[in-house]
């Protein structure tokens, strides 16, 4: 088993076309310490393929708390599981060495993250405020109460 860069998952070479039985195995994938995937059932374990993040953040959404009066971010997965942006679920960017574009993540659970699409990433980027972070002018945004850089100044504006 496979699952794509896009997020598709695949099955000896198919793709796997009915979200229900996609959203079965998503419940059973798991990551280990060194960083290989596996689907684990009560009868079964095996590892399968993930070529970049073994889901999608394809929308975003901004509420406020009430309580707090600050912002949440909340991320809306391919297979439609909700994640709220926080320190238990941060969002982080690396970016690409041979291509130097931004690599948006957030962790959904247990060590899964999605990628963000570029256009949830350029959602934020809009958002995103200003800081000085360590005598660095940093783009991001807060959500929950904490602050998620998505990188520096000279990340987006450099000559």
């Amino acid at each position: 088993m496979k699952i794509a860069m896009d997020g598709t998952w695949y099955y000896q070479g198919t793709p796997i076309n009915r979200i229900a039985l996609v959203k079965l195995f998503a419940s059973v994938l798991s990551k280990d310490s060194k960083g290989t995937y596996w689907l684990i059932t009560p009868v079964e374990r095996g590892t399968i393929e993930v070529e970049d993040a073994p889901f999608i953040a394809v929308e975003v959404n901004v509420e406020k708390d009430t309580r707090s009066n600050s912002e949440i971010f909340v991320f809306r997965t391919n297979l439609d599981e909700n994640v709220v942006c926080g320190p238990e679920n941060p969002l982080r960017v690396q970016f690409d060495p041979s291509t130097e574009e931004p690599r948006p993540y957030i962790l959904v659970r247990n060590g899964l993250e999605a990628r963000l699409t570029r256009s949830v990433y350029y959602e934020l980027v809009e958002m995103a405020i200003e800081q000085e972070t360590e005598g660095q002018k940093v783009l991001g945004i807060w959500s929950k109460e904490t602050f998620f850089p998505l990188g520096t100044i000279d990340d987006y504006f450099s000559p």
